[in-house]
């Protein structure tokens, strides 16, 4: 779904959401059955091809009535003998037809919004939650036969998310004083300023008409920030500009979403290795992540090895993590993913485009490295590419799509499983690292002193984990966690990075499982 609603927009959304109906989501004579109808009807509509395990539209539909119990315990809902039905602690209180056809989404929609108006009618507790909580309780309800991350955003936090999300508008310029001029210090990367070919250094001599000086400067770069799709104008000289008088060229820019920053160069652990930390991924970290790195490989000499820290990073945009394993991988598989949908089976391969120019790499893991992170790190590992140290990680591979839904809130629905370039599924079993610090600096030791003899101590355990197709049993998961259990980083993944770096046959055997 595209994200590109101006948060002016949105904010219009949240005050409609507040003040343009009850607060309660109900309309003015009580329960909304037409509302509910749509927002459930178009619901099972977009769940129904799908989610990952085929569900019918009926059987969904009676899980999410099941909600009403969760606000009343005595209400009760059935399906039989082709009605719906609804049950109060001593009597029926209404049944309704249920749709011939098992695939009308619309109808099962209206259906069970009948079934909760007469429960409304009847019930305090319903009253008192109101259309919207009705309807929240109905996904509640359905989406505790699913898996942990599909879910329902009512209106309101939906546009709120919308909010953090997109954030205010920017330039990508941060500006600084040189002497009696304003020039750009920084240029962020994918920017509307990058995207129109201002570079640092830049003179900056008026903005929207106005001349600026040094004491304007905190102004100067608040007045950057604004609403997505507001305009800007700056009049920019370019310092090697020999023109008498220079002639500034004026810019216009429309500001836009800027990402923040998700990719730290940090300093090195011993001369020769670099450190680049990934702490999540948004629309501008794969860009982020390159110009980095040709920063890094610009240097005289250019690192040799490269430790890629991921401790932390909870995921986010797949695209993203894919795209940085692309600029690491000469080659290969990076991983693909499976569903019932035609559009949610996918498979990533990288185009061998390595930007570390063959450096050795380790990255770092532990058990909050989640989602994608765990995408990008099985990719390098699954290759030969790199040498994973830290615990086990989270065990989140599955994707989600998302859609709008006709009362304002959006729907997650998981309708992809990730599995990484040898096959073995990232739900649930997670990345096993190839050197774990889990236990100790005495069993790191021990697990080095071995890979520096060329062996590996836990190569039985990688091959099993690498040997494992969906869907995996919970105690063949526990049984093979438990090898190196999730834990949360620490200074010992470094000092184990740099030793594994240096050493030509730990680190070449760590690679080979």
């Amino acid at each position: 779904m595209t994200r590109s609603i101006a948060i002016f927009v949105l904010c219009l959304v949240l005050q409609a959401g507040l003040f343009g109906r009850p607060a309660d989501g109900a309309s003015m004579s009580g329960f909304d059955t037409n509302d509910a109808a749509q927002v459930w009807g178009a619901a099972l509509a977009y769940i129904a091809p799908r989610s990952l395990q085929k569900l019918s539209v009926p059987q969904m539909t009676l899980w999410g009535l099941n909600g009403l119990a969760a606000l009343d315990p005595d209400l009760n809902t059935t399906l039989q003998n082709g009605q719906l039905r609804l049950y109060g602690p001593d009597a029926l209180i209404l049944a309704v037809p249920a749709p011939m056809d098992p695939n009308d989404s619309a109808g099962w929609g209206k259906a069970a919004a009948s079934i909760a108006a007469a429960a409304y009618a009847t019930s305090p507790a319903l009253q008192a939650a109101g259309t919207q909580g009705i309807i929240a309780n109905f996904f509640d309800e359905l989406f505790n036969h699913f898996d942990p991350y599909s879910r329902y955003e009512p209106p309101q936090q939906a546009a709120q998310d919308e909010l953090m999300i997109m954030g205010l508008g920017g330039t990508g310029l941060t500006l600084a004083v040189q002497g009696p001029h304003i020039i750009v210090a920084a240029v962020a990367a994918d920017s509307p300023a990058e995207n129109t070919g201002i570079t640092a250094g830049s003179i900056i001599t008026a903005i929207n008409g106005a001349p600026v000086w040094p004491g304007q400067l905190a102004a100067l770069n608040d007045s950057m920030n604004g609403i997505a799709g507001s305009t800007i104008t700056l009049a920019v000289l370019d310092p090697d500009d020999d023109a008498i008088p220079p002639t500034p060229q004026q810019i216009t820019l429309t500001r836009g979403y800027i990402p923040p920053q998700t990719v730290f160069v940090l300093p090195g652990l011993v001369p020769g290795i670099a450190i680049l930390r990934i702490t999540g991924f948004n629309k501008g970290t794969a860009d982020q992540f390159g110009g980095a790195m040709a920063t890094l490989m610009s240097q005289t000499p250019p690192p040799t090895a490269l430790v890629l820290d991921l401790r932390g990073n909870r995921g986010g945009v797949l695209r993203q993590a894919v795209l940085v394993a692309d600029s690491l991988l000469p080659g290969g598989a990076i991983g693909q993913a499976q569903g019932r949908d035609p559009d949610a089976t996918q498979n990533f391969k990288a185009e061998g485009s390595d930007l570390s120019n063959g450096a050795r790499l380790a990255v770092l893991v532990d058990g909050q490295t989640a989602s994608a992170a765990e995408i990008l790190a099985a990719a390098l590992a699954d290759n030969g590419r790199a040498v994973v140290i830290g615990s086990e990680t989270l065990g989140k591979g599955l994707v989600q799509t998302i859609t709008s839904l006709p009362d304002g809130g959006e729907l997650f629905i998981t309708w992809s499983r990730v599995l990484a370039p040898r096959g073995w599924p990232l739900q649930s079993l997670g990345v096993m690292p190839q050197l774990c610090t889990s236990f100790g600096p005495t069993s790191v030791e021990m697990q080095m002193a071995s890979l520096a003899k060329g062996q590996d101590q836990l190569a039985p355990v990688l091959a099993q984990t690498r040997a494992m197709r969906a869907p995996v049993g919970v105690d063949d998961v526990l049984a093979l966690r438990g090898h190196c259990p999730a834990s949360i980083g620490s200074d010992l993944d470094l000092t184990a990075a740099a030793w594994v770096l240096q050493n030509q046959t730990a680190y070449q055997t760590a690679l080979m499982h």
